[in-house]
């Protein structure tokens, strides 16, 4: 404390960083090396979070995984996913629901192959799980059956050995077990008529 002529006058010291402001924790800016407030930092988490769902549907881990990558803090994320989920921007029942639908669909996934991708988008296994009751034994096989049919069109005339692999690694990439492939080979050759169908098939 020092006195002037106009009484006690009490100095203020300051940390380093420029102290605190309006009671928010100043946080580096990446753009200029400066420091910005809590609720700039909060908008800036916001904004990463918006262009990847604008990008296309996300999941809560992808989305933390994409705020992590830009140094967002933990506590920050946690805080603004929270509030997407609250107003139904970030579901991931939903999430799994239209990836299970779309990758069956569209690229005739088995069950087993949508559950691998619903993990590796940090869907957990409750949620896969429940998701992945909107395909059925029937529904599997039937989109099986129309890959086996296309490998082999598209194999003809080849050796059976060949066509045999081909067919297996198709449908093993799509998470297929080699018990329905083996199945639907021997009942979509039956009747083909320039040859007997290879007993390991």
């Amino acid at each position: 404390m020092s006195v002037g002529a106009d009484g006690p006058r009490t100095s203020r010291t300051t940390t380093g960083g420029g102290g605190r402001s309006g009671g928010r924790r100043p946080r580096p800016s990446s753009d200029d090396g400066g420091f910005v407030s809590e609720i700039e930092a909060e908008e800036a988490a916001r904004e990463i979070a918006l262009r990847q769902l604008s990008a296309a549907p996300r999941s809560r881990a992808q989305l933390e995984q994409a705020m992590a990558k830009r140094d967002v803090e933990p506590e920050l994320v946690a805080r603004v996913l929270d509030r997407f989920t609250e107003v139904g921007l970030v579901d991931d029942d939903e999430y799994a629901r239209m990836l299970v639908r779309t990758r069956h669909a569209e690229r005739g996934l088995s069950r087993r192959g949508i559950a691998v991708e619903l993990r590796r988008k940090g869907i957990d296994d409750a949620t896969a799980a429940g998701a992945l009751e909107q395909v059925d034994e029937d529904d599997e096989e039937s989109a099986a059956r129309v890959h086996v049919r296309r490998k082999l069109a598209g194999t003809a005339g080849l050796d059976s050995q060949v066509r045999r692999r081909r067919v297996y690694a198709a449908l093993g990439r799509r998470g297929y077990g080699p018990e329905l492939i083996g199945r639907l080979l021997r009942e979509e050759l039956a009747d083909v008529d320039d040859g007997d169908i290879p007993g390991d098939w």
